[in-house]
C-alpha cells in the first residue's frame, strides 16, 4: 500500500494479501515470544516480541498511516500510551492539561506531579485568559482533549498548537473519541496523537490497548526504545484483534454517529433534561470549531438530568438496551455516570471545577436500531416519573 490511498482504504486493506509464505489474505498473527537469529551476531528484523513483533508492527503502521504520522508505538493500554508520552519530561518542566480531561489522565498527571516527575497546570483551554497565562509559564508539553471527556467541550487544535509552538512547547492530542476517521490532529499542528485503542479503533470491547503516534520519525524511535525498556508494548494477539477492529472503523463510526445525532436531538427536547453536551447540536458552544476541524461530530454525548443523582438511579436501573458500564466506543451502547464511575478518582472539588455534576450521564452510542435506543431512554425517563409519583 504505497499509493496515496484514502483513509477508508488504508483501514480496510493495509497489510492485506502480503503473506509471502502461504498467500494468506488476512495477515497472520505472530504469537511467538522469540525469533531465530539468522546466525551468530546476525539477528533478523525481529528477535523478541517485547521489542518488536510483526503483528504489532502492522497495527502501528496502519494507525500511523491513518493519522498521517511518521510512526506509532502500540502499548498495553491507553493510560500506558499517555505515560509513555510523559516519560521524557523532567522535574523542572511543566505540562498544561485540560481541567476537564478524562479522570484517568487527570489522576496520572496529578500523581506524577506529586512525585516530582514534572509540574502540571490544569487549565480551561477554551478560556483565552487562562490559556495565555499558562503559556507564559513556558510549558514543555500541552495536552489537548477535544471533545473532552465527559462534557464534550471543543477547543481549537490549530490555534492552541500555534501558541504552544511560539513558546517552544510540544502538543499532544487525545483523539480517542473521534479517531482519524473524524479528526486528524497532526494536520492541525500537533506533534503527537494519543489513543486508547480499547475504544473506537478496536470497537468491540474485547481488547485493552493504546497507541502513541508521532509526527517526527526520530521521536518514534526514541519512544519505541523506552517502551521496550519499560515493557509497556502491546501483546501480539491484542494487536491482531485491534487491527481486525480497525478494518470496520469507518462504517462503524458512520452508523454510530448517525444514531448519536438522532439521540442528541431527542434528548435536547426532553423536559427532564436540562442540557445536552453534543458538538453536533447547533447551539453547542464548540459547534463551529468542531465543524471546521472535524469531519463529523462523533458518537459520544452527555446530558444533565433534572433532579441530580436521585433521578440518575431509577433512570439507569430501567435501561435494558444501554448497559451501565465504563469504557466506550464499542458496537454496543453504554451509559456511564462520570461522578461515581470514570471520574470518581478526580475528587469532588476537581469535578466541581470541571463542571461534572452528579446528574450528568455519558452515553457511548452503538450500532443498534436507533428507535430501540430511544425507546430504552424513554423507559429510563418513565422510571424517574414513577419514582417521583411514588
Amino acid at each position: 500500500m504505497k499509493r496515496n490511498l484514502k483513509p477508508e482504504t488504508v483501514a480496510a486493506g493495509n497489510g492485506i494479501a502480503t503473506d509471502e509464505t502461504y498467500g494468506a489474505v488476512t495477515p497472520p498473527i505472530y504469537l511467538s515470544s522469540t525469533f531465530a537469529f539468522e546466525g551468530f551476531e546476525r539477528s533478523g528484523p525481529y528477535d523478541y516480541s517485547r521489542t518488536a513483533n510483526p503483528s504489532r508492527a502492522l497495527l502501528a503502521d496502519t494507525i500511523a498511516r491513518l493519522e498521517g504520522g511518521s510512526g506509532a508505538i502500540i502499548t498495553c493500554s491507553g493510560m500506558s500510551a499517555v505515560d509513555l508520552l510523559l516519560s521524557r519530561l523532567s522535574a523542572d518542566e511543566l505540562v498544561v492539561a485540560p481541567h476537564d480531561c478524562y479522570g484517568g489522565t487527570y489522576r496520572l498527571l496529578a500523581n506524577r506531579s506529586e512525585r516530582g516527575h514534572f509540574s502540571v497546570s490544569f487549565v480551561n483551554q477554551a478560556d483565552e485568559t487562562a490559556l495565555a497565562a499558562a503559556m507564559e509559564q513556558y510549558p514543555a508539553l500541552v495536552l489537548i482533549e477535544t471533545p473532552s471527556n465527559p462534557l464534550m467541550r471543543v477547543v481549537d487544535i490549530e490555534r492552541i498548537s500555534k501558541r504552544a509552538k511560539d513558546v517552544g512547547a510540544k502538543v499532544a492530542v487525545d483523539n480517542t473519541f473521534l479517531t482519524p476517521a473524524l479528526q486528524r490532529p497532526l494536520s492541525l499542528g500537533a506533534d503527537y496523537v494519543i489513543h486508547s485503542t480499547t475504544k473506537y479503533l478496536n470497537g468491540h470491547s474485547d481488547v485493552v490497548g493504546g497507541a502513541l503516534v508521532c509526527a517526527e520519525a526520530s521521536e518514534v524511535e526514541e519512544f519505541a526504545s523506552w517502551a521496550n525498556i519499560t515493557g509497556v508494548t502491546g501483546a501480539p494477539f491484542d494487536s491482531y484483534l485491534t487491527l481486525r477492529g480497525v478494518r470496520t472503523l469507518f462504517p462503524r463510526m458512520g452508523r454510530q454517529q448517525s444514531n448519536a445525532k438522532h439521540i442528541a436531538s431527542y434528548l435536547n427536547k426532553h423536559p427532564q433534561v436540562s442540557v445536552v453536551h453534543y458538538p453536533g447540536l447547533p447551539d453547542h458552544p464548540g459547534h463551529r470549531i468542531a465543524g471546521r476541524q472535524q469531519s463529523g461530530f462523533g458518537a459520544m454525548l452527555s446530558f444533565e438530568l433534572k433532579g441530580g443523582v436521585a433521578a440518575v438511579r431509577p433512570f439507569v436501573e430501567a435501561l435494558s438496551v444501554f448497559t451501565l458500564a465504563e469504557s466506550l466506543g464499542g458496537v454496543e451502547s453504554l451509559a456511564a455516570h462520570p461522578a461515581s464511575m470514570t471520574h470518581l478518582g478526580m475528587g469532588a472539588s476537581a469535578r466541581e471545577a470541571a463542571g461534572i455534576g452528579d446528574g450528568l450521564l455519558r452515553l457511548s452510542i452503538g450500532v443498534e436500531a436507533v428507535n430501540d435506543l430511544i425507546t430504552d431512554l424513554e423507559e429510563g425517563f418513565g422510571a424517574i416519573q414513577d419514582r417521583t409519583a411514588a
